[in-house]
């Protein structure tokens, strides 16, 4: 998706920029020690072969034990931690977090799309227990345990018992 989003179309594979995806971590997602795992597209057949699209993916993991990151990166995923900012970068980035916190309109938009997001939960639910009610009095149990692995055949039976 984010190639799609960086070339035109018709323009060539080549012309893609240098691109990083950053994920940061509170956990160890490797489970062994490090603060940062960095990866590129390499071949697994042939390691010396690289894809040559310049894509990074970075994992930051605030658990890290070693001493493999610069103090002011350690700085920043000891904060993702949960621990008190003891660098001037992220005093800062504390201070910015702290003051969007108190952002009236930031925080209404926020609540207002968790308010969707657990609306839509419920309506789900409702209408999986509606189906899942539906089914058992025409005597489709089987159906019962298709419909919470199968999602393709649930939303077809939603159509077929008209309940969306």
């Amino acid at each position: 998706m984010l190639d799609l989003q960086l070339v035109d179309a018709g323009q060539h594979y080549k012309k893609l920029n240098k691109s990083y995806i950053i994920f940061i971590c509170p956990f160890d997602l490797y489970g062994k020690g490090r603060h940062i795992y960095t990866f590129e597209n390499i071949c697994k057949e042939d390691n010396s072969i690289s894809m040559g699209d310049e894509a990074v993916k970075i994992f930051l993991n605030a658990n890290g034990t070693m001493d493999d990151v610069s103090r002011e990166l350690k700085a920043f995923l000891d904060y993702v931690a949960g621990q008190k900012p003891e660098d001037s970068y992220v005093e800062k980035l504390e201070e910015a977090v702290q003051e969007a916190k108190k952002n009236r309109e930031w925080r209404h938009e926020y609540m207002t799309l968790l308010m969707r997001d657990q609306e839509n939960v419920e309506k789900g639910e409702e209408m999986l227990a509606k189906l899942i009610m539906l089914l058992s009095e025409d005597g489709r149990l089987s159906d019962v345990i298709r419909v919470s692995q199968d999602k393709e055949y649930r939303q077809n039976l939603y159509l077929e018992y008209h309940i969306i």
